[in-house]
């Protein structure tokens, strides 16, 4: 399974890596130009080395919301979330949502 809201891809993987850190929050991103945020309503949210999993229990499901997007709701699973980059003359950069 793949999504994308804004700029997050959001993609399920098997497992959660080993030596991940739980965070305290359920926010994916904030947005850079207007304050808006990607956030979870339930789950667990992880990371490792930069990069954002989340986890979603047994026999219950998530929904990702944020102001400008519509809703996306998880299934029970593992998923890693990706911050989309583009390129540009100086070089690459994240896409601003």
């Amino acid at each position: 399974m793949m999504v994308r809201q804004g700029d997050l891809l959001i993609v399920k993987v098997n497992e959660l890596p080993e030596g991940c850190t739980k965070q305290n929050h359920r926010i994916l991103a904030e947005g850079e130009a207007t304050g808006h945020m990607h956030e979870l309503d339930s789950g667990e949210l992880y990371e490792k080395d930069g990069t954002l999993f989340f986890r979603v229990p047994e026999d219950q499901k998530t929904t990702l919301k944020h102001q400008e997007h519509g809703p996306i709701t998880f299934e029970t699973g593992v998923y890693r979330v990706i911050r989309q980059r583009e390129y540009e003359p100086r070089g690459w950069r994240r896409v601003a949502d």
